[in-house]
């Protein structure tokens, strides 16, 4: 499978603790002036009570204890915890390790960190988490959770160091899902899993780039001969219409408004009809019968038509090189007519055969936009305008179609209650049929599909 790629226009939270005075004990109350009396080698000494060695002493006592740091013992912890100091208290951690000065002594290296709590998350990863649950939080059954993170291990583990421990692969794993599946903002994801928020931030982009790289290969790849007359078989019985390879649609989504070329990431459409202003990028599309993606071309700017998206793709290139031929991937009126597209008819004054064709491909189109409708339910962050960075966008999109493809192939079925309306304007390509020999064979197609009594009469 190709992936279009185009290159777009465009520490954790540390508790600090406050410094003590250094020299808060010492009295500095002004003292009375000392005389003064001349010895023979012209120099001077003083008669006052204190003498040198004792004002080092206020600074550097007997025994040479350092002067005390920021950091604090572990028994000055608990000491203030008992004392009500909780904040500073739980922010600290302490390590002990070996002298590095030869002496084979052990002192205490003190790191000051945010204590946070993954209590969610350690109930949710216990093999007595309902089924249920664990599926209503990450779109999917714990059996496909756990091939996920047996396929990304290799990839997304890291070591423990001699400062801290490293994050596990499944909570890095259910970090990623997690915040793609609620679309809930990076402080509600670091509340769950006892993780800071640009820790969180970097793990999603880090698994999503990982499913991209090892999952995309297995799961979202344009099919071979087999499945694709596979595919033809199950697009003929559903609708009647022969040579069906793919389903194609194109959706939205929206973004942040981008600090640079603005007006190309404009959605004119979406702003008109919702009366606020909308920035998105386009998703485009090809599914098979089961709804799965074969093909998929993300990231191009929300201003353009499906037709300028569709020539972009890799899907177009791959066409132009002659190697789809005698296949059709049906689609919607926002698509132009070619050797390979097959869409419905668009002109004024349509004849009955022609509203009995747009009924059936209108059929094997719905296949497609059900696909993407499960896509958006399963993954809320595609409905709504996402923290990521645009440059980062495609590569979380492109995470989110191979989660979907491998949740169609386990069957993992959509929650109801996820199902939504998904609405994308059709603009009509200013060439809408660009082959008289994909006019004719439209034409059979739609006269065979009457007179075999394979059209209804849902026009009537």
């Amino acid at each position: 499978m190709e992936i279009s790629s185009i290159s777009f226009p465009c520490s954790d939270d540390a508790s600090w603790p406050n410094l003590l005075s250094f020299f808060q004990d010492f009295d500095f109350a002004p003292q009375p002036a000392v005389k003064k009396q001349r010895m023979d080698n012209d120099s001077y000494y003083d008669h006052s009570d204190s003498s040198v060695e004792e004002i080092l002493n206020k600074f550097l006592p007997a025994d040479r204890e350092p002067p005390r740091t920021a950091a604090v013992t572990a028994a000055e912890v608990e000491e203030m915890k008992g004392n009500g100091k909780r904040g500073r208290a739980e922010s600290v951690d302490v390590v002990s390790t070996s002298d590095a000065g030869g002496g084979g002594g052990q002192h205490q290296r003190r790191l000051w960190v945010k204590n946070r709590s993954n209590a969610w998350w350690e109930q949710c990863n216990g093999p007595d988490f309902p089924e249920e649950e664990f599926k209503k939080a990450f779109r999917m059954s714990k059996a496909t959770f756990d091939m996920i993170c047996e396929e990304l291990e290799s990839v997304v583990t890291k070591k423990d160091t001699m400062l801290r421990q490293a994050i596990p692969v499944r909570q890095r794993v259910a970090v990623c899902i997690w915040r793609l599946a609620t679309g809930e903002p990076l402080r509600e994801v670091s509340k769950r899993f006892g993780l800071g928020i640009s820790t969180c931030h970097k793990l999603v982009l880090e698994v999503s780039t990982a499913i991209r790289g090892v999952l995309m290969p297995k799961f979202l790849q344009w099919p071979d001969d087999s499945k694709i007359n596979q595919t033809k078989r199950d697009f003929q019985i559903l609708a009647g219409i022969p040579n069906v390879a793919g389903a194609m649609y194109t959706t939205h989504i929206p973004i942040i408004a981008p600090k640079a070329s603005v007006a190309a990431y404009f959605n004119k459409r979406h702003t008109e009809r919702n009366q606020k202003t909308s920035y998105s990028v386009t998703l485009q599309g090809v599914v098979d019968s089961k709804g799965v993606f074969s093909d998929v071309c993300i990231g191009w700017p929300g201003s353009m038509s499906d037709d300028k998206v569709l020539e972009k793709s890799a899907l177009y290139q791959r066409a132009s090189r002659g190697l789809l031929k005698d296949i059709w991937v049906a689609g919607n009126s926002g698509y132009p007519l070619t050797d390979w597209t097959l869409v419905p008819y668009t002109h004024q004054n349509l004849t009955w055969t022609q509203h009995a064709f747009n009924e059936k491909v209108g059929e094997v189109e719905k296949v497609a936009k059900e696909a993407f409708m499960r896509l958006k339910a399963r993954w809320s962050c595609l409905q709504k305008r996402t923290e990521v960075k645009l440059q980062d966008l495609p590569v979380v999109l492109g995470a989110c179609c191979v989660l979907h493809n491998i949740c169609e192939m386990q069957g993992e079925e959509l929650d109801p209650a996820l199902r939504f309306d998904l609405f994308d304007d059709e603009m009509s390509p200013e060439n809408p049929v660009r082959s008289a020999t994909a006019m004719q064979a439209r034409d059979q197609i739609a006269h065979k599909l009457l007179h075999q009594h394979h059209a209804g009469t849902k026009f009537l």
